[in-house]
């Protein structure tokens, strides 16, 4: 069956090829009743939009990039579902780039980026960028750009975060609650914006509890972390709470505890910022403070649609907090 076309939906449909155009983008200059005959139809023969003459009229790449720092970090898997929903109903397409946390691989795929290959950018920073002089470039451009998680905190933008400072202070507290007196809180790095605000988090519970604080400096690679937990629960044995900023330091100190024999939680009791599907099912259950990150993707998706339809980019700085939940497992059981 031969595909059908934009031409042949406005003959059927008595309409100007504009007006169905416009209606299929959900234009606000077409009626409700009208977009919602439209999309019916459309619906109904399967049509298909032809994204590259679409592009090719309006000047649009009819793609965007989301620049994260891993893929194997469930919260970015989750929140790039969300992306590409929001990015199909407005017939995008979407590029993914891996930054793996290298501040030099980021600035080379912005400035690969720079040449009009999208429309649009979702940028969650690497852990390791300090200067974001390349980041202000899409301003430059007049490519908007909207933050989410791990976001840069100099550039005037919309940003979609979670409470970070609030849930570190919560899952200190949990720990204490659970008889918790020297609990250490594992970092990535602290030039991330949400590691420093878990720390903020973590260090008001500690002066509120009247618990000493025990910051743990990691690193990227597993390997290294591996080595520096079996050395920090090694050197002090009183260390009774871990408060892993991410799940990969989370899994680093399962590692470690199960070749040092280290009971959880009955010697150790852990509590990690964390998506992973599999925390329920970790041996013990990993207690979690659980971010939407389906829905942060998803609100920050419709932001930057909202900006592409309107053609505008961001001049001012808005913080938008979708709040968290603690999902309280076995690793933190009371004795």
């Amino acid at each position: 069956m031969p595909q059908i076309t934009i031409k042949e939906l406005a003959a059927r449909l008595n309409l100007s090829i504009s007006t169905v155009s416009r209606a299929l983008s959900d234009s606000h200059e077409i009626s409700k009743a009208t977009r919602d005959k439209v999309r019916a139809l459309a619906q109904e023969l399967n049509y298909i939009p032809n994204l590259y003459a679409s592009g090719l009229r309006s000047q649009k790449s009819k793609t965007i990039a989301v620049i994260i720092p891993e893929i194997l970090n469930n919260f970015f898997a989750l929140a790039i579902d969300g992306i590409e929903e929001i990015a199909q109903q407005n017939g995008y397409h979407v590029l993914i780039y891996l930054t793996h946390d290298d501040h030099i691989k980021e600035a080379a795929m912005v400035q690969h980026l720079l040449n009009g290959r999208v429309d649009g950018i979702l940028m969650s920073v690497a852990a390791e960028t300090k200067d974001t002089s390349h980041i202000a470039e899409f301003a430059n451009m007049q490519i908007p750009v909207v933050f989410f998680d791990r976001i840069c905190d100099d550039f005037k933008t919309i940003k979609f975060v979670t409470d970070d400072e609030h849930c570190g202070f919560i899952a200190t507290k949990h720990l204490a609650e659970r008889g918790c007196k020297n609990i250490a809180y594992l970092s990535l790095s602290k030039n991330l914006s949400i590691d420093q605000k878990r720390m903020d988090g973590y260090l008001d519970a500690c002066k509120n509890l009247q618990l000493k604080t025990n910051i743990i400096a990691c690193t990227q690679k597993d390997i290294e972390n591996e080595q520096i937990i079996s050395n920090l629960l090694k050197t002090d044995k009183s260390i009774d709470g871990i408060f892993a900023s991410v799940e990969k330091l989370a899994i680093s100190t399962y590692e470690v505890c199960n070749r040092l024999h280290i009971n959880i939680p009955g010697q150790l009791k852990i509590i990690s910022f964390s998506n992973l599907r599999i925390a329920s099912l970790l041996k013990p259950s990993l207690t979690t403070i659980n971010q939407p990150a389906f829905e942060i993707g998803k609100q920050a998706a419709v932001a930057l649609f909202r900006a592409l339809k309107n053609n505008t980019i961001f001049t001012q700085s808005e913080e938008i907090v979708v709040p968290s939940t603690l999902i309280i497992r076995d690793s933190t059981a009371a004795k």
